[in-house]
């Protein structure tokens, strides 16, 4: 199959993902904690992640079962940190994916534990009982989604934010805070596509799949940091304009807008070329996936 076909397979892959989250997020959590959990995860966002996921899979002629597992756990862990990142003790926003944020819905506790309840269910998800994922994948999905979101990765990225506010970074500085906070997940998202191949996947394939990974990841913040100072917060669904008034470093205000726009398009060169390298003949949904992160308008 080719990326000519990109559209097709993204809504199909897109709907798989929207069911099996409304099946397996549950409605019936004690004391409302299910509402909010359900309010956080489902019905928004651009889901680039499970497709990461999907297609990298698909590139390494993966077991599909598990890759929407793994597809539907990685966007629960971006699910559970949004919640708690746009509460008062961190980003204190009250627009999210168009609506109201968890913690001004549901108020601050019930949005504490919507995260924290998201989180566990990840990791509940990859490690079925019914045989349909081989305990030896569980367990290489489990390690690679629990790298990708804690202190090594995007915890410890948005442990660098924080703590960054209204000082001056160096541009290897803030591309090392966005490697973890934004682009950990990602990168993390190709790797456990391509640990659902049944047989492994060589190592010259998987470290030109690492590559991609991290062009994307990057590339996914540099166009974040160019839409909040581009577009308005109805076409984001989130407050615009927000990282420049917390006096937060950006690649804009670090390089300016046009320096900015020049990095994402070598980030995405990057990722091609890796994919190029990685000799994989099913890899044009990943190709296509980076074309959209690069262009994306929101």
């Amino acid at each position: 199959m080719t990326s000519l076909d990109f559209p097709g397979w993204s809504d199909a892959q897109l709907a798989r993902v929207e069911q099996a989250l409304h099946r397996w997020v549950p409605a019936d959590a004690p004391a409302g904690l299910g509402e909010a959990m359900r309010y956080a995860v489902l019905d928004g966002g651009k889901r680039a992640r499970p497709l990461l996921v999907l297609a990298a899979c698909e590139a390494v002629r993966g077991n599909d079962q598990a890759a929407l597992r793994a597809a539907c756990a990685v966007e629960l862990i971006h699910a559970y940190s949004l919640v708690h990142d746009d509460m008062p003790c961190m980003d204190n926003d009250v627009l999210r994916r168009g609506k109201p944020t968890v913690h001004v819905r549901f108020g601050e506790a019930q949005a504490l534990l919507a995260g924290d309840a998201l989180q566990a269910l990840a990791f509940e998800l990859l490690t079925p009982g019914d045989g349909s994922v081989p305990e030896a994948m569980q367990a290489a999905l489990c390690r690679l989604l629990a790298r990708a979101a804690g202190s090594g990765g995007m915890a410890g990225g948005q442990a660098i934010d924080l703590a960054s506010v209204g000082k001056p970074l160096s541009e290897p500085q803030l591309r090392g805070m966005h490697r973890l906070k934004t682009g950990a997940l990602l990168q993390g998202s190709v790797r456990m596509g391509a640990a659902c191949a049944p047989q492994g996947v060589g190592e010259a394939a998987l470290a030109a799949l690492d590559d991609y990974g991290a062009a994307v990841g990057l590339a996914f913040q540099v166009v974040d940091d160019i839409l909040d100072v581009t577009a308005d917060s109805a076409a984001l669904g989130k407050t615009a304009g927000k990282d420049a008034a917390a006096d937060k470093p950006t690649y804009v205000s670090l390089l300016g807008l046009d320096a900015s726009r020049a990095l994402a398009r070598e980030l995405l060169a990057q990722a091609h070329r890796a994919l190029d390298a990685s000799g994989l003949p099913d890899a044009g949904r990943l190709r296509a996936l980076a074309d959209l992160v690069v262009q994306r308008n929101r």
